[in-house]
């Protein structure tokens, strides 16, 4: 059972990277498109602005995950380095807890947001509808659950470990 988890929390979170880093790169693309057309062109591409914005939103809530696998968004680095090892895992499971009841927070509010917000339409894109915007949020979260109890499960301390 603990491997089958740790099998697809690596998939769901080598996917959300995945996913982050190709919005990074369609970010990028827009914003050099858009420098382009604007200054050497002089024929501005108002659109990309908006698609710049929504594939930055995409790009964070998409890269959250992997960094709640690795440790890296909730840490009490001194009070876990100072704590024996059976304090240590209680300290664990009270940031997996702590972290679990936000991100249920950010699925509960940011759907009822993306559905809020399926009525308006994005700026410069007409016809696209903002709910495409606003689901990054209870998305990434869905797979930052899987990666916090994936560290919850597995612990990774590259980071704690190499400073000692």
């Amino acid at each position: 059972m603990k491997n089958t988890f740790l099998k697809l929390e690596r998939w769901t979170t080598g996917l959300s990277l995945l996913i982050a880093c190709l919005m990074l790169v369609i970010a990028s693309s827009l914003g050099m498109f858009q420098i382009v057309t604007r200054f050497v062109l002089e024929q501005p591409a108002e659109w990309t602005e908006i698609l710049i914005r929504l594939s930055l939103i995409w790009m964070v809530f998409m890269g959250i995950p992997a960094a709640f696998r690795q440790g890296a968004m909730v840490s009490v680095d001194v009070l876990y380095r100072w704590s024996p090892p059976k304090v240590r895992r209680v300290l664990d499971w009270l940031v997996c807890l702590a972290a679990l009841i936000l991100i249920g927070v950010i699925i509960w509010w940011g759907w009822d947001y993306a559905l809020r917000g399926r009525v308006q339409s994005m700026a410069g894109l007409e016809s696209v509808s903002m709910f495409w915007g606003y689901v990054a949020m209870p998305i990434g979260a869905m797979f930052c659950v899987i990666g916090i109890i994936g560290n919850l499960i597995d612990p990774q301390r590259h980071e704690l470990e190499t400073a000692q």
